[in-house]
């Protein structure tokens, strides 16, 4: 440890630093969101929505599967529009029409240009004025405004019923029949869209930009980007090329010295200690794994053909079972289900080998215990969503049984307690047997970063467990980025780095100080960027200024770490080229080099395009959004988790001998069908859809009109069933190889065929 101790220093003041930032700016959240007002009346004190209402509402979009059925404050699904958005315009539209009447005594859309630019002046002031009383907690909405309101509430109601003369309309946004069966309850969701269409179009007091720094694009009413957008955005780019400059010199340095041989052992480290009984019953998670893993990408595909046809599949109609919602929610949901359970067999495997080769008492019982405990969550929280989302399911009862609404944190209250519950208790098991090799002697600064890592995985989902139903959407949209980018994009590369680097070091391929210097310096580079970059999701979720300076700033670190994993990759390559015994870790390793690959694109270059406040401004809620995320989540986690569970089936299956059809099949086709979904698909549907939200609006880029009669559109949506089906092709080989591989019989000897007898190897394995 005293070696490192200068890193670990840099490591801890980056760390405080970054949570301090994270905190600080927290409080601004908490602070600066917007309000929502006690009352909404007309000129004449008549109520319109109040506050009651309003939360009612957010109860409601939630039951009804909230961010998978379009967005808000464009976060969500991608099919159908942003409530936001298409509120906003169509109530603007309302009342221009109605100013129009009343000075040129014809329709708005027959005015001409110089008379249409007058309105547009005017109803900039009447929308943009904030008439909120703090005093008395009322917001007073004009005569002309109202009506415009009750037009857009009416329609509204008829898209969420059945009425029959939206039922194409529902089609296009792949909604389902009845999506909100009682009236009631639509009333209430009116309430909500029409308060976050009210925070997007009124200026914050004395200031000249809306609650949501004047997002979403809207000419009509002059929402356009600010000035500190562009200059934030210029200081983001600034701050990449500086910190990839830096990062370069750093490496150069630390690691330049780091390159001295070691002796590779004569056969693989690791199969010299005979397997524990935790090991061997870690065989149902790799089952489990590919199970799910299949299951997600068949729903994916499922999920994508609704773009083509919202409520049929191949002219069988299906929405009224599955609706587009709740494929989209499972389709997400497994795949974070199956990727942690990639890591948490990955990290359970190790325990024993950092143990000294044996397993802490009832470690195999707890290993069980943690696998049915994982059933009943996937279980319970996919049938509570099934519920829900067909309408049986209590509105009360919804947000801890059924569906939350919120993206990536979807399962009810008590599924998320559960998998919480079992996070720490899989910490627990690792803690047991990590403990022990505290007390060998040597250096133990890998061990403990490996611990951190492991303990910042079981603890930091907690978050998801800091809002309630009623909570703030802001205050939400900040714990919910907790989870989903500080939890995966922050601790979970640390992990990732920390595990590979130990698993490497125990194989003798690389020394213990190169290993340590090297994950040390990648927890640095990823935690200086991931922790605060957390804010460059909240820019326009009813927050200011400063959220969008800190998040612009480090969210450009983010990506500086990644220009270096082309290296990372070439040692992965070329380890398998040192001993003939690395022969059987060959996929596994193939599997990590596309981790690298997919970290730099996916993460790197796809999510800095939609980084940059000016960008992401215009960007969010398109096709861009899922492009980075299919990119990283699959391409990065993914690609971890399945390289994760292919090394645990090598081990605990020996003998075995991978199935080079099946592999080459399996990893080929997942990264061909990926690279076809993404460039052939998502990313030119989302840059179609940037020129269309640049010129007119996003109202525009999310409408039916724009979407359904573009004919390059729908081209490249029915396109994208070709990557589908050949990355579906690359998932079954998969799964086929974990289950010949589970079904192998072991007949003694080792991986490159021979006979020795495994004996104790306590002394090389847990020195780290």
């Amino acid at each position: 440890m005293k070696e490192f101790k200068r890193m670990w220093i840099v490591l801890g003041l980056i760390t405080i630093g970054s949570f301090i930032l994270l905190g600080y700016f927290g409080k601004e959240v908490y602070n600066e969101r917007p309000p929502i007002p006690a009352e909404f009346v007309d000129e004449n004190g008549k109520v319109l929505f109040t506050e009651a209402d309003i939360m009612a509402g957010q109860s409601a979009w939630q039951s009804i599967g909230g961010m998978s059925v379009g967005t808000v404050w464009g976060h969500g699904a991608y099919q159908a529009p942003d409530w936001t958005a298409d509120w906003i315009h169509r109530e603007v539209l309302g009342w221009l029409d109605q100013q129009a009447q009343r000075e040129y005594g014809k329709p708005y859309a027959e005015l001409s240009e110089r008379d249409q630019a007058t309105l547009h002046y005017d109803a900039q002031q009447a929308f943009r004025k904030n008439t909120y009383d703090k005093t008395t907690g009322k917001v007073t909405l004009s005569a002309d405004r109202v009506r415009s309101v009750e037009a857009v509430s009416a329609y509204y109601d008829k898209l969420f019923s059945d009425d029959p003369s939206l039922h194409k309309l529902r089609e296009a946004y792949a909604m389902k029949e009845n999506t909100l069966p009682k009236a009631e309850s639509r009333a209430k969701l009116n309430a909500f869209f029409f308060w976050s269409a009210w925070a997007a179009s009124t200026n914050r007091p004395d200031q000249n930009v809306t609650y949501t720094n004047n997002w979403p694009h809207e000419p009509l009413i002059g929402n356009q980007p600010t000035a500190e957008n562009v200059i934030w955005s210029i200081i983001s780019v600034v701050t990449l090329i500086f910190g990839i400059g830096c990062v370069i010199w750093i490496w150069a340095f630390f690691t330049h010295h780091e390159h001295e041989e070691v002796a590779i052992p004569s056969r693989d480290p690791l199969t010299l200690v005979n397997l524990t009984p935790s090991q061997k019953a870690l065989g149902k998670y790799l089952l489990i794994v590919a199970a799910l893993f299949f299951v997600q990408v068949m729903l994916g595909g499922f999920t994508a053909h609704y773009t083509v046809e919202g409520q049929d599949f191949y002219g069988i109609p299906v929405a009224d079972w599955l609706p587009y919602s709740l494929t989209r929610t499972w389709h997400i949901q497994s795949a974070i289900f199956w990727i942690a359970t990639g890591f948490l067999a990955g990290g359970l495997f190790l325990v024993p080998i950092i143990n000294g080769g044996k397993d802490p008492k009832f470690q195999k019982l707890g290993v069980d215990l943690l696998f049915w405990a994982l059933i009943v969550v996937v279980a319970g929280s996919f049938l509570g969503q099934f519920v829900a989302l067909k309408g049986w399911m209590n509105e009360k009862l919804n947000f801890w049984f059924g569906h939350q609404g919120y993206e990536f944190v979807e399962i009810g209250r008590i599924w998320q307690i559960a998998l919480f519950a079992g996070l720490v208790f899989w910490l627990v098991l690792m803690l047991r047997g990590i403990w022990a090799a505290f007390k060998v002697p040597g250096d133990k600064s890998l061990l403990i970063l490996f611990t951190l890592a492991a303990a910042a995985i079981g603890l930091f989902y907690a978050p998801a467990l800091f809002y309630g139903e009623h909570t703030h959407i802001s205050v939400m949209e900040y714990w919910r980025w907790w989870v989903v980018h500080l939890w995966v994009e922050g601790f979970f590369e640390v992990f990732a780095t920390s595990a590979v680097g130990f698993i490497f070091y125990n194989l003798g391929m690389v020394s213990k100080r190169a290993a340590t210097a090297a994950a040390l310096l990648a927890a640095m580079m990823f935690l200086i960027g991931g922790i605060p970059g957390t804010f460059h999701h909240i820019y326009f979720a009813g927050t200011t200024t400063p959220i969008m300076a800190v998040g612009a700033l480090f969210s450009a670190l983010e990506v500086v770490p990644l220009v270096l994993l082309g290296y990372e990759a070439f040692d992965n390559w070329t380890a398998q080229h040192k001993a003939d015994w690395m022969k059987p870790m060959r996929w596994p390793l193939t599997f990590f080099i596309a981790v690298s690959f997919w970290n730099m694109l996916g993460a790197g270059v796809f999510g800095f395009l939609i980084n940059p406040p000016i960008s992401l401004y215009y960007l969010q809620g398109l096709n861009t959004t899922p492009n980075h995320g299919h990119a990283a989540l699959f391409g990065v986690y993914g690609f971890l988790a399945l390289g994760f569970t292919l090394m645990v089936l090598r081990y605990i299956r020996p003998t075995m001998k991978w199935n080079e059809k099946l592999m080459f099949t399996a990893f080929w086709a997942m990264n061909l069908g990926l690279v076809l979904m993404l460039f052939t698909s998502l990313l030119p549907i989302g840059i179609i859809q940037a020129n269309a939200t640049i010129n007119e609006g996003l109202w525009w880029a999310r409408s039916a009109e724009f979407v359904e009669q573009n004919p390059i559109i729908h081209t490249l949506r029915w396109f994208r069933t070709v990557g589908d089906v050949i990355f579906i092709l690359g998932a079954v080989a998969f799964g086929v190889q974990i289950v010949k591989g589970l079904l192998h019989r072991e007949g003694g000897g080792s991986p490159a065929g021979k006979t020795e007898t495994p004996a104790a190897a306590a002394s090389t394995t847990s020195q780290s």
